[in-house]
Parts: C-alpha cells; sequence; structure tokens
C-alpha cells in the first residue's frame, strides 16, 4: 500500500505569516521613522525661527539702549550749555569788579571774545559777540548785503535778488502796486504778504524770497584737505540790533570787515591778532585800520549793552576725555544797570538749539 502524501501544508498559514509579518513591521518602522525626521525638522525650523527672533529683540533692544544713552548725554549736554551760558553772564557783570596786577578782569574783560569754563561733568567754551559786531539788517545798503550773502556761497544772481527781496520787505508798501516780491509771496501755498516794516525778529529773513537754510544758518564744507568744517550762514553777520557803524573788532566775522574797507590781508591779520589775544586798547588797532578806507574808522572795542551768548558744551568721559557729542545753546541777552530788584541782565531771546563755527580740540 502507498504512502499517503498529505498537501495540507500549502493551504496553512503559518508558512507565509513571517514574511507577511516581515513586511508590516518594516511599513511601521519607516513611517516610524519618517514621522520623527519630520518632527526633527519642525523642531529645527522652529528654533532657527525663535534665535531670529531672539537675534531681532537684542538688536531692537541694544538699539534703543544707545538711544536712550545718547539721548541723556544729550540733555545733560544742554544743561551744562544752558548753565555755562548762566554763568557767563555772571562773569561779565563780575569782570569790572575783579581786576587783576596787569589791570585785566579775573573773570571777564571787555572785548573779551570767549570763555572758557570748567565744570566737574564737562567743558564749555562760550562766545561772547557784541550785536555791535554785525549788520543791522534795518539800516544796511542792499549792495552790502549782497556782500556778505556772496561770502556765503550765493551766487551773484541770487545774492542780488535776495538783497533787494530784504530791501522790499522793510520798505512801506505802495498802496494799489503791489511788487513783484508781492505777488510772488501771493502765490505761494500758504500764500502770506510781506511786512512792509523793519524785521522784528532775525529768523524772519527766512522768508524772503531766494533765501535758503544754508545761506542763513550755515553748512558744512570741505576744507583744502578735504575735511569737512562748519560753514558759518547770514545769521552771524546781521541782527535787528546790530550797529549802525562800526563794528567791534575782536568779534566782528571777516565779512562784516570786508566792508569797511580792510583788505582781504588785513582782515587776515586782524583774525590772527585776536586768536591769540583780543585788542584791548584802540592804539592797537593803528597798525591794522590805517589806510584802510574811511570804514575802517569805524571800528572799536566792544560796545553796546546787547550781547550773544552762545556756549557750546561737552560732557566728560569715565577715563577723563571729552566726548564727541556737542550741544550749543544761545542767548540774545541785554545787560542793564543794577535795578532795586536786583536784575542786572534781561534775556531777549533764548535758543535751544544753536550752531557754531568754533573749533574744539580735545
Amino acid at each position: 500500500m502507498k504512502p499517503r502524501i498529505d498537501f495540507r501544508f500549502r493551504d496553512r498559514g503559518p508558512l507565509l505569516e513571517p514574511p507577511v509579518a516581515y513586511a508590516r513591521g518594516s511599513a511601521r518602522t519607516a513611517s516610524a521613522t519618517r514621522s520623527r525626521g519630520g518632527a526633527l525638522l519642525a523642531v529645527l525650523w522652529l528654533s532657527a525661527a525663535l534665535s531670529a527672533i531672539a537675534f531681532s529683540l537684542a538688536q531692537t533692544v541694544r538699539g534703543e539702549t544707545e538711544r536712550t544713552a545718547t539721548s541723556v548725554e544729550g540733555l545733560r549736554s544742554y544743561y551744562l550749555a544752558a548753565g555755562a551760558v548762566e554763568r557767563a553772564i555772571a562773569y561779565m557783570q563780575w569782570g569790572p569788579f575783579s581786576l587783576l596786577p596787569d589791570g585785566t578782569s579775573r573773570y571777564y574783560t571787555q572785548g573779551q571774545p570767549l570763555i572758557p569754563l570748567h565744570f566737574p561733568t564737562g567743558e564749555a567754551l562760550v562766545e561772547i559777540i557784541p550785536e555791535s559786531a554785525k549788520v543791522n539788517i534795518n539800516s544796511a545798503r542792499p549792495q552790502e548785503l549782497a556782500a556778505l550773502l556772496l561770502s556765503f556761497g550765493a551766487e551773484p544772481p541770487r545774492a542780488e535778488e535776495i538783497a533787494a527781496a530784504i530791501a522790499n520787505w522793510r520798505s512801506p508798501a505802495v498802496p494799489g502796486v503791489p511788487s513783484a516780491f508781492d505777488l510772488f509771496y501771493s502765490s505761494l501755498n500758504p500764500s502770506f504778504q510781506a511786512r512792509h516794516a523793519s524785521f522784528e525778529e532775525i529768523e524772519e529773513l527766512m522768508l524772503v524770497k531766494g533765501m535758503t537754510a544754508d545761506i542763513f544758518y550755515g553748512t558744512w564744507a570741505r576744507d583744502a584737505q578735504g575735511r569737512l568744517r562748519p560753514r558759518g550762514g547770514l545769521i552771524e553777520c546781521v541782527s535787528i540790533y546790530g550797529s549802525y557803524s562800526g563794528y567791534d573788532i575782536n568779534t566782528a566775522h571777516p565779512a562784516v570787515l570786508a566792508l569797511t574797507g580792510l583788505s582781504p590781508d588785513v582782515i587776515a591779520g586782524v583774525v590772527a591778532r585776536r586768536r591769540v589775544a583780543p585788542f584791548r586798547r584802540p592804539e592797537e588797532l593803528s597798525p591794522f585800520v590805517a589806510g584802510a578806507g574811511p570804514g575802517a574808522q569805524g571800528l572799536r572795542i566792544g560796545g553796546g549793552p546787547i550781547y550773544t551768548i552762545r556756549a557750546t558744551a561737552r560732557l566728560r568721559l569715565p577715563d577723563g576725555k571729552l566726548s564727541d557729542m556737542r550741544r550749543t545753546v544761545a542767548a540774545v541777552v541785554a545787560l542793564t544797570t543794577p535795578k532795586l530788584d536786583g536784575a542786572v541782565y534781561r534775556v531777549l531771546r533764548w535758543y535751544d538749539r544753536s550752531t557754531t563755527t568754533l573749533e574744539w580740540s580735545n
């Protein structure tokens, strides 16, 4: 009898289950691997985003911190400059009553153009500029104004136009006959009318036709070595309190000295001389004004009770050096005789922000 062969193993599942189980396990492993990779990638992107946010926040905080420090330094410099103006006024009052053996004042001598002041927190340089060192804007002739404008960078046509506009502004209007300047001001938006009266504030010059901020306030220009230097503006030379005749030789701008007939060489000599020491006696002027024309005979030392007192302050850093930040304030002050209430001066105008051409090195 032949043995019976059982072919049921072909239908049995256990022989096929291991390969199927292995395939299912591989799929689950691959899926888990992909999930872990996606999570890792998400974490990396999130870390990068948080790092960018943290960097941006750090930069913002740093910028705000520096800005705050700069604002604080600027405010401290402002108060230092304002205090320097007040002290300079006191020095000018004490000057005649505190003389040294050589006849000079311990605090301030008439004609002294600069007062250096030392404070525990910084240094200040105070400029004492008599308004008599400036041209009176209400009486200056148009050709004088044009000459001043040319010295501050205005082109000849513009200088003549501005000088004519200034003359028109302070002259009475002709009823029913508007000038070309009146028509120009009426065409602007917003429009306005010329005063046709004396200037009451020197800043009114910014309204006249052709005037620009660079010409009036000054700008920066490069010197022969290519370095930027402050260049003054017309405001350095004109004033509503200016002199009608004669200018203070210690503080008058070179452009104003040129109006008196002094030659460029003589003007350079005057500027060099007063840098060393101010003119103190009238006889010291003789070598400079002799033969310079009738206008030069009006040059004088000091004069007038009204001054522009301008202080530039710099804070002292912890290492003892002076800060690069400078703050300049100015006041137009009328010195008066002592009164019962003790007031000996009157501030006519205060400038929280002013400009100076003063060069100051450490």
